[in-house]
């Protein structure tokens, strides 16, 4: 019985083991990329990513036909809504998708041939949905960069439309000072266009159409009201940023409040069991023994 419950133990811990060693692999090689070059400058993929690319032409076919195009009219935004609209089409990443799959199936079959079809399946599973779980963190965490970088462009911007210069002066001398980061790549991106003579409504609208932060829209669309209504821009501006800077800080109350909860489930799963058994293990046994014998 002894025997028995320490093999059950033994078989959890082993699994929990495998599992977070599995996660850890994964980031690991999320965080090691490689700089591919676009025409907005340098973007890095992924290593699991990059490792893929050099199969696109073996799937880019089958991506690329009719039959999956809802498929690519689904990444395609995402790509952008990540930054990566210019550096992987989304036929391409379709198409890493579509190796992915086909590396799972390999697995399965060597797995089914071998006898052993749970760990290569696993590992199949977890690298046919990594473009994807990778792709939505990407949006994810741009998305709340965005956001916590937007008050204080609006303040900077609304201190400078006060002070008598018009919107594009201040965005060009604005960005020229600040450390480039995901708000001032999409910026620095739509300041080009209007450079270009795209009218200046429809690259701001572009840009809310490409980055689809709900913050940065709301900024967008309240600047180009302004504009066609004959309304004071800085006011608007001023505005927009207290909005975004009372909920920026309403968001770090809501994570703050959330850290105590979250962490319950790490003690009760992870530290708690491990305590106990330490503990109360040779006591455990000690009576056995005892009242066994």
């Amino acid at each position: 019985m002894v025997d028995k419950l320490i093999s059950i133990l033994a078989a959890v811990f082993a699994g929990g083991a495998v599992g977070c060693g599995a996660l850890f692999l994964l980031r690991t090689l999320a965080g090691v990329e490689f700089e591919r070059m676009g025409a907005a400058g340098s973007r890095r993929l992924p290593l699991m990513i990059r490792l893929a690319l050099p199969f696109v032409p073996l799937t880019r076919a089958m991506a690329a036909s009719e039959g999956l195009s809802s498929w690519r009219r689904v990444e395609e935004p995402k790509l952008w809504m990540a930054g990566y609209g210019e550096t992987i089409s989304a036929t391409d990443f379709v198409a890493v998708k579509l190796v992915m799959i086909g590396l799972l199936l390999l697995l399965l079959l060597l797995g089914a041939v071998s006898g052993r079809i749970v760990i290569p399946g696993l590992i199949g599973l977890l690298l046919a949905i990594y473009p994807g779980v990778w792709l939505a963190a990407t949006v994810k965490r741009r998305h709340l960069s965005i956001m916590k970088a937007l008050p204080n462009v609006i303040d900077l911007l609304t201190l400078s439309v006060e002070s008598g210069r018009d919107l594009l002066s201040s965005l060009r001398d604005i960005l020229a000072r600040r450390r480039m980061d995901d708000l001032g790549e999409e910026l620095t991106r739509t300041f080009q266009e209007i450079q270009l003579g795209r009218k200046r409504s429809e690259a701001l609208r572009a840009l809310a159409d490409r980055v689809r932060q709900i913050d940065l829209t709301a900024t967008v669309n309240a600047i180009i009201q302004a504009e066609e209504l004959g309304v004071s821009i800085a006011r608007q501006l001023r505005i927009q940023g207290d909005m975004q800077r009372a909920k920026r800080f309403a968001l770090a109350e809501k994570l703050a409040n959330e850290a105590a909860v979250k962490i319950v489930l790490p003690l009760v799963v992870f530290i708690f069991p491990a305590v106990f058994i330490i503990l109360l293990g040779p006591l455990v046994l000690q009576t056995i023994r005892v009242f066994g014998g």
